[in-house]
């Protein structure tokens, strides 16, 4: 993550909010033939209890076959996509973007194999290399003046590079088998989160193909670069979580209150990692952009502090939907994105007359909404009702907001923006993890005590 954060921030420097206007255009639609490609098989294998070699293999082809398909509409469809939004570069990026499709099916399989055997160091590895490859290319293209192909080739490298070191390191090869049955088997539980996973990244993503057809690509461009730093943060520490969440659950799904109290770990630890994370990343956004990212890109540090807001949610979302898909209870999960989305198309349709901030401000409404449907149903299944969920994560919270009211409190001292930032987030982490240790929260003690195991094993 720190890796991919400077990666960010060197391109950025180099590049224009045009470019990212583009490219996060083109993001829609590799995103959304992405999930016809893993069509929720990857999850279907990772949820079952026993796995064979001809249901890796299986779903490996099949996915294989989806992703030709899916890369020859993409490659038809491209000139009328770059009609439609008056951008011809459109054409050949997604054109090249395409073929990440290919290295997608592979990976959703290497990806599997390594959650079903808690392999996890292998996935970092792997990502590791992933990022420093990738951000060396995209940085030396962006140096040379490629514009965004630099972003295109970044993104390139960043799937080949993966694929590839897991290759070596992941010890699944697939054999020549297909089995029609263990597809549909494995099918009865993936489509539904394929049609969900359909309708959230269309849904997620709505916000962009609006934006990009009603303002010029620089505005996509400040959208996008604010809400990329903050997914950059949820989404690494919330996919670490989820990756081992997942088959955590699934093995012990037979015993409903080991997993509730597998969820309830889950939720507490994850709360109080990206609460406070986002808290300060809203607090400090101004500054942030104008050190890190020079004055051209102020215009995104509204939309950075709106989607920290946004994403602090995630955590609540990723615990209770993960338990609900691990105990089998795809047909819910589908259920609960189609109510949660439709509010949210009622919310966009409300904000779009009003403009682009109120289309941001409408996701983090409608991502309030979701996170208490999402809770609902393991009120049922795992007697952990919303009440009991929100009474633990009220320590997290209460300490960041408290966190935030400090940190905010530099910014009228009038110092230089460096010594502001500086001050800014020593005093954050310090008001932040001295309470914390002060009340004795769990979570913290909970953290200390594992990062001391960790340290005293790999001595």
């Amino acid at each position: 993550m720190g890796v991919q954060f400077v990666v960010q921030i060197v391109l950025a420097r180099l590049l224009f909010p045009s470019d990212y206007g583009i490219i996060a255009l083109i993001i829609v639609f590799i995103s959304i033939s992405q999930i016809f490609v893993q069509g929720g098989l990857g999850t279907a294998l990772i949820q079952r209890k026993e796995v064979t070699d001809e249901d890796y293999s299986s779903i490996f082809f099949l996915s294989l076959g989806v992703a030709a398909i899916s890369y020859i509409v993409l490659f038809i469809a491209s000139p009328l996509i770059a009609s439609f939004y008056d951008q011809e570069l459109i054409t050949p990026i997604i054109r090249v973007l395409g073929l990440t499709l290919f290295f997608g099916a592979v990976n959703s399989i290497q990806n599997a194999v390594i959650a079903r055997t808690f392999q996890f160091k292998k996935l970092f590895l792997s990502s590791l290399c992933a990022v420093i490859a990738s951000g060396s290319v995209g940085i030396a293209m962006a140096q040379m003046g490629y514009g965004v192909w630099a972003l295109v080739g970044q993104q390139l490298v960043m799937i080949v590079s993966q694929c590839t070191v897991m290759w070596f390191t992941v010890k699944w090869r697939p054999i020549l088998a297909f089995s029609f049955y263990r597809v549909k088997n494995l099918f009865s539980f993936g489509w539904k989160l394929l049609v969900s996973g359909l309708v959230d990244v269309v849904y997620l993503n709505l916000n962009s193909l609006i934006i990009g057809k009603i303002y010029p690509a620089r505005m996509l461009g400040f959208y996008s670069k604010g809400q990329e730093f903050p997914q950059l943060l949820v989404n690494n520490i919330d996919s670490s979580i989820q990756s081992v969440m997942l088959p955590a659950y699934s093995i012990n799904q037979d015993d409903r209150p080991r997993v509730k109290r597998i969820m309830r770990r889950a939720l507490v630890t994850s709360s109080f990692v990206v609460f406070p994370a986002m808290m300060g990343l809203a607090v400090v956004a101004d500054p942030l952009i104008r050190i890190l990212l020079t004055e051209k890109w102020l215009i995104a540090v509204p939309f950075l502090q709106i989607f920290c807001a946004r994403y602090a949610l995630v955590p609540i979302h990723t615990v209770n939907l993960q338990a609900i898909n691990a105990l089998g209870r795809s047909d819910i999960y589908l259920k609960l994105q189609l109510l949660q989305k439709g509010i949210g198309l009622v919310i966009l349709a409300i904000t779009v007359p009003l403009g682009i901030y109120a289309m941001a401000m409408g996701l983090v409404v409608s991502g309030v909404i979701g996170s208490l449907i999402n809770a609902y149903p393991n009120k049922i299944l795992l007697d952990y009702r919303i009440s009991e969920q929100w009474k633990d994560l009220m320590p997290a919270l209460l300490l960041s907001l408290t966190m935030g009211v400090v940190t905010y409190a530099v910014l009228w001292l009038g110092l230089s923006m460096w010594l502001t930032l500086g001050l800014q987030v020593m005093v954050g982490i310090a008001t932040y993890f001295g309470l914390a240790w002060m009340l004795k929260l769990d979570s913290l003690t909970y953290l200390i005590k594992n990062a001391r195991a960790f340290f005293k094993k790999n001595d």
